[in-house]
């Protein structure tokens, strides 16, 4: 480790390990941040690993992790690999005294969470998780309007993954759809996204009450999922999760005291996505004219890795705590492990079934026997 994020005008020397296809998205952000420079890569397919060091010109090329330690002084590791391999990688990263900055889902379980957390700590280190969904300047935006209660009191909501995977190309990677490797289905690999945005809009939930199918895909985990989430303000939402759906679609609404408040997009959203929508008077009439703060920028920032990895960097050079738009990785995570448990159990979960020491941080594989017949469908 070098003393580069002490010394805010320094150059951060990084490294990226897994240089898939995500590992391109992060490559490129850092290619257009002078005070970010990747040294190194790991990777263990050598042909991936070359084609990707060549295209960006990156000297360092190694078979693992364990191996660009051993050789290289980094400030920042960037984990771009498999779920499974994420608690493991982190803590090693950590302890060579680098920040982390990891794709999500940050780990498998809570409790894998709370190990890398407290390594974090005791390293001094960020483990910064890519959420990408929460930032951009709308959602900033309509962030701040529900927390200042200008839009009333949320109500109720949707929240749908309405995404389309195939059995022959996307779950013939060897790694997904399975329990062990992947941590979960489509909750875990693509739903989390739109969770974690919003409950990056309505805070902490309280209770969910859910079910999970495999209808389709040939796969060990859940091809499909529901869930009645209620949250600590009260407002109730209905979210629904799957890789059946051709015609693909991202949307979450809140419906508040004062209006709606609507994104749909797919992999990103920028404030053209967004609609507000004042509710009719009292007296069921027509709605009066939103007020003036509800506005959306006009010239705003789109959702995506480059506004997330700015906020993330402009941390680590000054030394700050990570900015909302990265940090609090187990708000999300913590609503994936409470459908997976209320699907498995056959009943709500509530927060406090996850509190420290519950069996349930354990994670999505606690108790799979139990989960199988209830994901299997009709004929488990």
């Amino acid at each position: 480790m070098t003393d580069s994020t002490s010394a805010p005008d320094a150059v951060l020397r990084v490294a990226i390990v897994g240089t898939g296809a995500i590992a391109h998205a992060h490559q490129q952000v850092l290619d257009a941040d002078p005070g970010a420079a990747v040294v190194a890569v790991a990777d263990p397919n050598p042909e991936v690993r070359d084609v990707f060091a060549d295209r960006y010109g990156i000297a360092g090329r190694y078979g693992s992790l364990d191996e660009l330690l051993a050789a290289e002084a980094v400030d920042v590791v960037h984990l771009c690999t498999p779920p499974g391999l994420h608690r493991d990688q982190a803590i090693t990263a950590l302890r060579a005294g680098a920040h982390v900055v990891c794709e999500k889902p940050p780990v498998l379980s809570l409790a894998d969470l709370d190990a890398v957390l407290d390594v974090a700590r005791a390293a001094g280190r960020e483990y910064a998780v890519v959420f990408q969904q929460r930032t951009g300047t709308a959602v900033g935006h309509v962030q701040r309007l529900l927390a200042d209660g200008a839009l009333g009191r949320p109500l109720v909501g949707v929240c749908h993954t309405l995404w389309y995977r195939r059995q022959e190309d996307y779950y013939a990677v060897p790694w997904r759809g399975r329990w062990a490797t992947e941590g979960g289905g489509p909750l875990l690999g693509l739903g989390i996204h739109q969770l974690d945005l919003l409950a990056f809009l309505l805070g902490d939930w309280a209770e969910v009450d859910a079910r999970a199918f495999r209808l389709d895909r040939d796969l060990e985990t859940e091809d499909t999922s529901t869930a009645v989430v209620r949250f600590a303000n009260g407002a109730v939402v209905s979210v629904l999760t799957t890789a059946l759906a051709p015609r693909q679609t991202s949307y979450v609404r809140v419906d508040t005291t004062l209006g709606t408040v609507e994104v749909e997009h797919l992999y990103g959203h920028d404030a053209r996505a967004w609609r507000l929508t004042p509710a009719p008077a009292v007296t069921g009439g027509p709605a009066e004219p939103a007020p003036d703060s509800w506005t959306l920028p006009v010239d705003d920032e789109p959702s995506g890795h480059t506004p997330l990895l700015r906020a993330v960097y402009d941390a680590f050079r000054t030394g700050a705590p990570l900015p909302p738009v990265a940090s609090d990785p187990a708000r999300s995570l913590e609503l994936v492990t409470a459908i997976y448990a209320s699907a498995a159990l056959g009943r709500p979960v509530t927060k406090a079934d996850l509190a420290p020491g519950s069996e349930l941080r354990g994670g999505f594989l606690h108790g799979i026997e139990d989960l199988r017949p209830v994901v299997a469908g009709t004929d488990a």
